[in-house]
Protein backbone atom coordinates (compact mmCIF):
# COMPACT_ATOMS: atom_id res chain seq x y z
CA UNK A 1 0.00 0.00 0.00
CA UNK A 2 1.64 3.51 -1.08
CA UNK A 3 -0.19 7.28 -0.19
CA UNK A 4 0.70 10.03 -2.08
CA UNK A 5 3.73 12.72 -1.49
CA UNK A 6 1.65 15.55 0.55
CA UNK A 7 2.90 19.38 0.18
CA UNK A 8 2.14 20.68 3.78
CA UNK A 9 0.16 23.82 3.40
CA UNK A 10 1.92 25.87 6.43
CA UNK A 11 0.03 28.83 5.23
CA UNK A 12 -1.51 31.75 8.19
CA UNK A 13 -4.86 31.51 6.17
CA UNK A 14 -7.00 30.48 3.49
CA UNK A 15 -6.38 33.26 0.97
CA UNK A 16 -2.30 32.39 1.30
CA UNK A 17 -3.04 28.50 0.23
CA UNK A 18 -5.34 29.35 -2.48
CA UNK A 19 -2.76 31.65 -4.47
CA UNK A 20 0.04 29.10 -3.86
CA UNK A 21 -1.52 26.50 -5.01
CA UNK A 22 -3.14 28.79 -8.10
CA UNK A 23 -0.09 27.09 -10.51
CA UNK A 24 -0.45 23.25 -9.52
CA UNK A 25 -3.75 23.47 -11.32
CA UNK A 26 -1.76 23.54 -14.58
CA UNK A 27 -0.43 19.71 -13.93
CA UNK A 28 -2.11 17.02 -15.05
CA UNK A 29 -3.18 15.76 -11.52
CA UNK A 30 -3.80 18.00 -8.75
CA UNK A 31 -0.96 17.34 -5.72
CA UNK A 32 -2.63 15.74 -2.11
CA UNK A 33 -2.08 18.45 0.12
CA UNK A 34 -1.64 18.61 4.42
CA UNK A 35 -3.60 20.91 6.36
CA UNK A 36 -1.83 21.31 9.72
CA UNK A 37 -3.10 23.11 12.88
CA UNK A 38 -2.45 26.79 12.57
CA UNK A 39 -4.26 26.91 8.90
CA UNK A 40 -7.24 24.45 10.26
CA UNK A 41 -7.67 26.59 12.82
CA UNK A 42 -7.85 30.11 10.90
CA UNK A 43 -9.22 28.57 8.02
CA UNK A 44 -11.82 26.30 9.43
CA UNK A 45 -14.02 23.29 7.71
CA UNK A 46 -14.74 25.69 4.89
CA UNK A 47 -11.57 25.71 3.74
CA UNK A 48 -11.27 21.70 3.89
CA UNK A 49 -14.42 21.53 1.76
CA UNK A 50 -13.42 24.07 -0.62
CA UNK A 51 -9.89 21.56 -1.16
CA UNK A 52 -12.50 18.66 -1.98
CA UNK A 53 -14.15 20.52 -4.33
CA UNK A 54 -11.46 21.45 -6.23
CA UNK A 55 -9.79 17.87 -6.26
CA UNK A 56 -7.29 17.87 -4.01
CA UNK A 57 -6.53 14.67 -1.54
CA UNK A 58 -6.50 16.22 1.55
CA UNK A 59 -4.45 15.10 5.05
CA UNK A 60 -5.93 16.91 8.15
CA UNK A 61 -3.10 17.01 10.26
CA UNK A 62 -5.06 18.02 13.64
CA UNK A 63 -2.67 15.20 16.23
CA UNK A 64 -5.68 14.37 18.02
CA UNK A 65 -5.08 13.35 22.07
CA UNK A 66 -7.84 13.28 24.05
CA UNK A 67 -9.60 10.98 26.61
CA UNK A 68 -11.25 8.11 23.70
CA UNK A 69 -15.07 9.38 24.22
CA UNK A 70 -14.07 12.81 22.76
CA UNK A 71 -11.50 11.81 20.15
CA UNK A 72 -13.76 9.20 18.90
CA UNK A 73 -16.55 12.02 18.59
CA UNK A 74 -14.55 14.20 17.08
CA UNK A 75 -13.22 11.88 14.35
CA UNK A 76 -16.74 11.28 13.59
CA UNK A 77 -17.25 14.86 12.83
CA UNK A 78 -14.32 15.47 10.62
CA UNK A 79 -15.24 12.67 8.68
CA UNK A 80 -17.88 14.48 7.77
CA UNK A 81 -15.72 16.77 5.86
CA UNK A 82 -14.86 13.91 3.58
CA UNK A 83 -10.62 13.80 4.07
CA UNK A 84 -8.87 10.92 3.22
CA UNK A 85 -6.04 10.84 5.85
CA UNK A 86 -6.30 12.53 10.05
CA UNK A 87 -3.45 11.70 12.12
CA UNK A 88 -3.97 11.27 16.18
CA UNK A 89 -1.30 10.51 18.88
CA UNK A 90 -0.40 6.74 19.35
CA UNK A 91 0.44 7.90 22.75
CA UNK A 92 -3.08 8.40 23.54
CA UNK A 93 -3.49 4.57 23.89
CA UNK A 94 -5.75 1.34 22.91
CA UNK A 95 -8.36 2.82 23.50
CA UNK A 96 -8.28 6.09 21.96
CA UNK A 97 -6.78 4.37 19.01
CA UNK A 98 -9.81 2.08 18.66
CA UNK A 99 -12.19 4.73 19.32
CA UNK A 100 -10.64 6.56 16.51
CA UNK A 101 -10.74 3.67 14.04
CA UNK A 102 -14.15 3.37 14.98
CA UNK A 103 -15.87 6.43 13.69
CA UNK A 104 -13.32 7.04 10.84
CA UNK A 105 -15.08 8.29 7.41
CA UNK A 106 -15.62 5.14 5.17
CA UNK A 107 -12.35 6.42 3.12
CA UNK A 108 -10.56 7.60 5.91
CA UNK A 109 -7.27 6.35 6.62
CA UNK A 110 -6.04 7.02 10.62
CA UNK A 111 -2.79 7.84 10.49
CA UNK A 112 -1.10 7.72 14.39
CA UNK A 113 1.84 10.36 15.20
CA UNK A 114 4.70 8.13 17.14
CA UNK A 115 7.37 10.76 17.74
CA UNK A 116 7.85 14.08 16.42
CA UNK A 117 10.56 14.77 14.10
CA UNK A 118 11.06 17.97 15.64
CA UNK A 119 12.51 15.14 18.81
CA UNK A 120 16.21 14.19 19.03
CA UNK A 121 16.56 11.29 21.24
CA UNK A 122 17.32 12.90 24.60
CA UNK A 123 15.02 15.56 23.76
CA UNK A 124 12.52 12.32 24.02
CA UNK A 125 14.26 10.86 27.08
CA UNK A 126 13.96 14.19 29.46
CA UNK A 127 10.58 15.03 28.18
CA UNK A 128 8.51 11.73 28.67
CA UNK A 129 11.03 10.47 31.21
CA UNK A 130 11.54 7.34 29.26
CA UNK A 131 15.05 5.54 29.12
CA UNK A 132 13.85 4.05 26.10
CA UNK A 133 15.87 4.46 22.92
CA UNK A 134 14.16 6.55 20.18
CA UNK A 135 13.66 3.04 17.93
CA UNK A 136 12.18 1.12 20.82
CA UNK A 137 9.57 4.01 21.59
CA UNK A 138 8.43 4.47 17.94
CA UNK A 139 8.27 0.74 17.43
CA UNK A 140 6.03 0.42 20.56
CA UNK A 141 3.85 3.06 19.30
CA UNK A 142 3.67 1.71 16.06
CA UNK A 143 2.80 -1.63 17.25
CA UNK A 144 -0.20 -0.24 19.49
CA UNK A 145 -1.46 1.70 16.64
CA UNK A 146 -1.18 -1.54 14.59
CA UNK A 147 -3.07 -3.82 16.79
CA UNK A 148 -5.77 -0.83 17.43
CA UNK A 149 -6.44 -1.32 13.48
CA UNK A 150 -4.66 2.04 12.59
CA UNK A 151 -3.86 2.74 8.89
CA UNK A 152 -0.43 3.80 9.80
CA UNK A 153 2.54 6.07 11.13
CA UNK A 154 3.61 9.49 11.09
CA UNK A 155 7.33 9.26 11.83
CA UNK A 156 10.65 10.33 10.92
CA UNK A 157 12.23 8.65 7.43
CA UNK A 158 14.76 6.69 9.45
CA UNK A 159 12.26 4.93 11.17
CA UNK A 160 9.93 3.26 8.30
CA UNK A 161 11.65 -0.07 8.07
CA UNK A 162 11.82 -0.30 12.31
CA UNK A 163 8.27 0.19 12.14
CA UNK A 164 7.48 -2.25 9.03
CA UNK A 165 9.57 -4.99 10.81
CA UNK A 166 6.60 -4.94 13.74
CA UNK A 167 3.88 -4.53 11.59
CA UNK A 168 2.75 -5.32 8.06
CA UNK A 169 3.98 -4.40 4.29
CA UNK A 170 0.50 -2.73 3.61
CA UNK A 171 0.96 -0.77 6.88
CA UNK A 172 1.19 3.09 5.60
CA UNK A 173 4.64 4.77 6.88
CA UNK A 174 4.21 8.48 6.46
CA UNK A 175 7.48 10.36 6.53
CA UNK A 176 7.41 13.94 7.10
CA UNK A 177 11.05 15.62 8.09
CA UNK A 178 11.98 15.67 4.03
CA UNK A 179 14.14 18.16 2.60
CA UNK A 180 15.47 18.37 -0.86
CA UNK A 181 19.83 18.14 -0.86
CA UNK A 182 21.27 21.28 0.14
CA UNK A 183 17.61 23.12 1.87
CA UNK A 184 18.23 23.96 5.39
CA UNK A 185 16.67 21.18 8.28
CA UNK A 186 15.22 24.81 9.87
CA UNK A 187 13.05 23.07 13.40
CA UNK A 188 13.12 19.26 12.41
CA UNK A 189 15.62 16.68 14.15
CA UNK A 190 15.87 13.93 11.82
CA UNK A 191 15.26 14.44 8.48
CA UNK A 192 16.69 12.75 4.86
CA UNK A 193 15.60 13.26 1.35
CA UNK A 194 12.75 11.94 -0.59
CA UNK A 195 14.99 9.38 -2.51
CA UNK A 196 16.51 8.04 0.47
CA UNK A 197 13.19 8.21 2.29
CA UNK A 198 11.49 5.78 -0.42
CA UNK A 199 14.50 3.57 0.41
CA UNK A 200 14.55 3.47 4.02
CA UNK A 201 10.65 2.02 3.56
CA UNK A 202 8.70 4.95 3.71
CA UNK A 203 4.92 4.91 1.82
CA UNK A 204 4.05 8.52 1.08
CA UNK A 205 5.82 12.11 2.34
CA UNK A 206 5.10 14.99 3.70
CA UNK A 207 7.47 17.85 2.54
CA UNK A 208 7.07 21.31 3.10
CA UNK A 209 9.36 24.01 3.18
CA UNK A 210 11.11 22.32 0.14
CA UNK A 211 8.82 23.33 -1.48
CA UNK A 212 6.29 26.06 -0.42
CA UNK A 213 9.72 28.25 0.31
CA UNK A 214 11.10 27.36 -3.48
CA UNK A 215 11.84 29.59 -5.92
CA UNK A 216 9.35 28.04 -8.14
CA UNK A 217 7.21 25.58 -5.79
CA UNK A 218 6.19 23.53 -9.14
CA UNK A 219 9.42 22.34 -9.99
CA UNK A 220 10.48 21.60 -6.21
CA UNK A 221 7.09 19.83 -6.07
CA UNK A 222 8.64 18.04 -9.44
CA UNK A 223 11.82 17.34 -8.42
CA UNK A 224 10.32 15.60 -5.32
CA UNK A 225 8.09 13.17 -6.80
CA UNK A 226 10.81 12.59 -9.47
CA UNK A 227 13.47 11.11 -6.56
CA UNK A 228 10.11 9.49 -5.00
CA UNK A 229 9.94 7.84 -8.23
CA UNK A 230 6.46 9.06 -9.66
CA UNK A 231 6.55 11.89 -12.55
CA UNK A 232 4.05 14.55 -12.03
Amino acid sequence: MTAPVFIALDFPDAASAQAFLVPFRDLPEQPAVKVGMELFYAAGPAFVRELRQQGFTVFLDLKLYDIPNTVGHAVARLAQLDVQYLTIHAAGGTKMLQQAVANKGADMKILAVTQLTSFSEADMQATQQTPLSMADSVQHLAKLAYAAGVDGTISAPGEAALIQAVTADDFLRITPGIRLAGDAADDQARITTPKVARQSGATGLVVGRSITKAHTPVAAYQRVMAEWGNEA
